[in-house]
């Protein structure tokens, strides 16, 4: 998959990307296009910024097919404009669907290679073995030979009514013709039917039972993907690094005690029931006020709701809005609480 990005604000195409475009031809059903800092412009300006994306993508790309252009803000800072909150997290979500569809597409696209392949081997052998059949047996070779491949187009039409093979499936004739001339066609082999039998079964019963293992195997690896990610474990995007210039700088932060009457007036707001909770739906909309995309905001209820009962209490409340603080203040989000967080409020026993 190739992407590329463009930002809402700059649409330009310099001269260095439309030789980047360019090199990419020959991959268009790969590119995907991507509009980001989306939240910078207002819902008019939106329409406006992607209908000239439209029209300039239209002049460089020259493809058949529209381009799918996925619209969002691609990190995870606080939308400038979320009016189009709902329309950036249902793209993100296509876009990550369709990210998660390669390894099948490069399977799919295998098989229907191998498919292509097999028609244009069972094409070829019935043209050798119709010119070895042509062919006389003592006399008369160079000048039948040449006759033949004078003829090439009619014998292709021969071959065609006898055969039922797809015009398509032919080569062409200029370049064929020219190829057959290094050849003694009497050398040719014959038509083997068995073979030909083999193809056909292949490809009518054994390669539709090979596509139909694709889903169940994607569905297998796409478990795999997300278990991994449910994780954080690893890789470059989890890596930890506690120097002053990465995740050390929030250190402080993540050792302090938290103090969760700060937000008990806020948490009271919120009407918890008699158990002293809020539900999610309650919960809510507070922290989509501050701004953070959805997919920012489900790491921070994961980690927050601690006993994992789709609720808050006021100290997972306080675990939530410091998160949330963390995160606005440009700091990124820690794997899991941190343990000092979790004694000064008094829970224990936690399980990531």
């Amino acid at each position: 998959m190739i992407l590329m990005l463009f930002d809402a604000h700059k649409l330009d195409i310099s001269d260095e990307f439309s030789r980047v475009i360019e090199a990419c031809k020959g991959n268009d059903t790969k590119i995907r296009i991507i509009l980001n800092k989306s939240d910078r412009v207002t819902n008019q300006q939106l329409m406006r910024v992607y209908g000239a994306l439209m029209w300039s993508l239209g002049k460089v790309l020259n493809t058949p097919e529209v381009a799918r252009v996925y619209i969002g803000s691609f990190w995870d800072q606080p939308y400038q404009n979320d009016d189009n909150r709902r329309l950036f997290e249902a793209e993100e979500e296509d876009l990550f669907k369709d990210i998660q569809t390669v390894p099948r597409g490069a399977i799919v696209r295998k098989l229907n290679d191998l498919i292509k392949r097999t028609r244009l081997a069972k094409t070829h052998a019935y043209i050798i073995a119709h010119l070895k059949h042509e062919m006389p047996a003592v006399f008369g070779k160079e000048s039948k030979q040449k006759q033949l491949i004078s003829n090439l187009p009619a014998i292709f039409e021969q071959i065609q009514r006898a055969t039922g093979i797809s015009p398509g499936d032919f080569p062409k004739v200029q370049e064929f013709a020219e190829k057959l001339k290094l050849f003694d066609f009497s050398k040719f082999a014959k038509l083997n039917q068995g073979m030909i039998d083999a193809l056909d079964k292949m490809v009518a019963k054994e390669l539709p039972q090979l596509m139909a293992q694709v889903p169940q195997d994607q569905e297998v690896a796409h478990e795999d993907f997300m278990a991994a990610v449910k994780k954080r474990e690893g890789g470059a995007l989890y890596n930890v690094d506690d120097t002053p210039f990465g995740r050390g700088e929030t250190m402080d932060i993540l050792t302090a005690d938290l103090d969760p009457t700060r937000y008990t007036y806020e948490f009271e707001q919120l009407q918890p029931n008699a158990n002293g909770k809020v539900t999610g739906t309650q919960a809510k909309k507070p922290m989509q006020d501050s701004k953070l995309p959805n997919s920012t905001l489900k790491r921070i209820w994961t980690l927050g709701d601690v006993d994992k009962d789709g609720m808050l209490d006021i100290s997972e409340f306080t675990i939530v809005k410091e998160l949330i603080k963390l995160k606005l203040d440009g700091h990124e989000l820690p794997v899991e609480v941190p343990q000092q967080w979790l004694t000064s409020l008094g829970i224990e026993d936690y399980k990531r």
